[in-house]
């Protein structure tokens, strides 16, 4: 999460630009000690926050597509009329200004009033709304249904201590070291009261009756509901070994987790990471942050090659290995005895705790018990409705029809968990709006962000423009002439356009 600037940018808008200097389709520039950002779209110009309301990205770098501007680090959109934060991970609307010409020349001076929703739920709009999970995509679809006021009843059933987090956040900085606490939250705690969202912590539901209508909890406790959202997520993967549940051993899913792993590191020496994909290289770099040894554990020959390619799986092991990472590739634990643990290859790493970051599986006991039909993950169609009308499904558990690979996918993505559970209150409200948008996902190792967007679990070939060891490249996972996905590091803007190519080639589709 980047700092704000210390000073403003660019020419005063309060004084006004000219027509000449404003050529073309954006100019930053600040009004007092405030970055502002002039958009020209459609004929018109806007002014708004010149920094996206997630990490503060520039939104000077990034794409105008028609009367929106998306942001260039994580696809985060803001309408420019309203400022709302139309698209995920963004939920804060940003600042919009009043443009004023004079002459001519282009001056900012106000901002103007925020603008009340006018939006209304339907008449027909379900009384008690129940969401059960209290991660991305039900947190998402908590917030989207308030933010389309609907007036109802909400209860959000978590089995988390903790209210919705930034869960990236723990495995990149909070994990480093270089993050707060006081970032993770997704709203304060006086939101859902202020909300009026009965959020549940620490509440298991153990099953559903679809007939009833209600979900019963652990307690014995039933709770009706007229439409439900399953956003039950996945739990970490664990290791099938002795020792495995010693307590130096841990996952990283929770705040709960991350907070464990940081106390179990303090003074540690040396950290074994079992795993080479995304979250196991992630919490390498951030031990790594803390100046401890880290010795990364895998069966694969390469890190992340199922996902991302030879080449740039060879780039991040160089990358991690350059900030002292020490590999055992091709290789696995298959014992932990206290601080010894021994790899298959037969040799023994000493190690102070053990982070385990082998993957995760979709938590499917509830649809099961409910009778939903299930492919690998909870069956929806592309309303993420499941096969019994009233009951919805979102985030990492559900496999939709994606119209872009044109093959029912599921995916384990922060963002698209977050645009699933917005998708998904709304058509709990009835709107019948078809979840189309292109996955994306984005990992930081060090200094050096990838992202990644479309779905490619297997390719023809891949065109890589640019140079990956020099850190300025853009790779194409294509399956004959068609581009299923896309790789970028420093390559923001032009990863915003594959995504708009691949909505666009979506609408094209007949």
């Amino acid at each position: 999460m980047a700092e704000q600037q210390a000073s403003p940018s660019g020419p005063d808008l309060a004084q006004g630009v000219s027509l000449s200097e404003f050529s073309g389709e954006t100019l930053l520039g600040h009004v007092g000690d405030l970055d502002v950002l002039l958009v020209r779209a459609g004929g018109e110009v806007f002014a708004i926050d010149a920094h996206c309301s997630h990490y503060h990205g520039p939104l000077a770098d990034g794409l105008v597509v028609g009367e929106s501007i998306r942001c260039p680090w994580h696809h985060a959109c803001f309408d420019l009329r309203s400022g709302e934060a139309t698209r995920a991970p963004a939920l804060n609307p940003l600042s919009v200004w009043q443009v004023e010409h004079e002459g001519d020349r282009i001056v900012v001076r106000q901002k103007r009033e925020q603008p009340t929703s006018r939006r209304t739920a339907p008449m027909a709009a379900p009384d008690r709304i129940v969401i059960v999970g209290g991660g991305a995509a039900g947190f998402a679809a908590a917030e989207m249904l308030r933010r389309q006021e609907y007036r109802g009843s909400i209860v959000m059933l978590s089995s988390d201590a903790a209210p919705p987090v930034d869960r990236p956040n723990l495995s990149k900085d909070y994990l480093a070291g270089s993050a707060p606490e006081d970032w993770l939250p997704l709203r304060p705690d006086s939101f859902y009261a202020e909300a009026d969202i009965d959020l549940r912590l620490e509440s298991d539901v153990v099953s559903i009756d679809p007939r009833a209508r209600n979900v019963v909890l652990a307690g014995g406790d039933a709770v009706a509901y007229d439409r439900l959202l399953l956003a039950t997520g996945a739990e970490p993967v664990r290791l099938p070994i002795p020792g495995a549940d010693q307590p130096h051993v841990h996952t990283l899913r929770s705040l709960s987790d991350c907070r464990a792993i940081i106390d179990a590191v303090k003074g540690a020496r040396r950290v074994i990471v079992i795993g080479a994909s995304f979250i196991g290289l992630e919490a390498a770099a951030a031990l790594r942050a803390r100046e401890i040894e880290v010795h990364v554990v895998a069966p694969e020959q390469r890190p992340m090659e199922r996902v991302l390619g030879p080449e740039m799986g060879d780039f991040v092991r160089a990358l991690h290995e350059e900030h002292g990472v020490i590999f055992h590739l091709g290789d696995t634990l298959v014992g932990i005895d206290g601080k010894r643990a021994t790899l298959r290859s037969g040799g023994v790493l000493d190690a102070d705790a053990v982070v385990v970051g082998v993957g995760v599986r979709p938590r499917l006991a509830l649809a099961e018990q409910a009778g939903l039909a299930l492919d690998r993950g909870v069956a929806v169609d592309a309303y993420l409705e499941t096969s019994i009308p009233g009951i919805y499904a979102a985030g990492d558990i559900a496999r939709w029809p994606d119209p872009h690979s044109k093959e029912n996918i599921r995916v384990e993505h922060w963002v698209i968990a977050e645009r699933q559970g917005q998708t998904a209150a709304c058509n709990m409200l009835g709107a019948r709006e078809a979840f189309d948008a292109v996955p994306f996902f984005w990992s930081q190792h060090y200094d050096v962000p990838i992202n990644y967007v479309g779905h490619a679990e297997k390719w023809d070939y891949i065109a890589i423009d640019g140079d990956i060891a020099g850190r300025d490249c853009l790779l194409k996972y294509k399956s004959g002439d068609r581009v299923l996905a896309v790789a970028s590091i420093y390559r923001d803007l032009d990863s915003l356009k594959a995504e708009l190519a691949m909505e666009q080639a979506r609408c094209a589709s007949p």
